[in-house]
């Protein structure tokens, strides 16, 4: 049984950091989907594939792997740039722009 440890990372639609400073533990899928001919849904019989575990910390999660004994992999997060500010709209007219301003 293999893990994976992970900080998500906000999705496209989210403009704060709400969900994102826990650490997710996830296993990975033992056997291969495969689809159901009858109703046509995509299925699998691996009940460890809808298991997600959050921790408050990395060391808490990777705590947990080593005292189950799971094998795991840690992905580290990227982080955003520090240097990102907040612009208004007015700052497009401003004077002192670097790039000349056309349509």
């Amino acid at each position: 049984m293999r893990a994976r440890i992970y900080q998500p990372a906000r999705n496209a639609m989210q403009s704060g950091t709400a969900k994102t400073r826990q650490w997710i533990l996830d296993f990975a899928p033992a056997e291969a989907r495969e689809v159901d001919p009858l109703m046509g849904w995509t299925g699998s019989g691996d009940t460890q594939a809808q298991v997600r575990l959050r921790f408050d910390s990395r060391e808490a999660a990777e705590e947990y792997a080593r005292t189950n004994g799971i094998d795991y992999v840690v992905t580290e997060p990227h982080k955003r740039k520090p240097n990102i500010r907040p612009r208004g709209y007015g700052e497009n007219f401003a004077t002192d722009r670097k790039g000349a301003w056309t349509h």
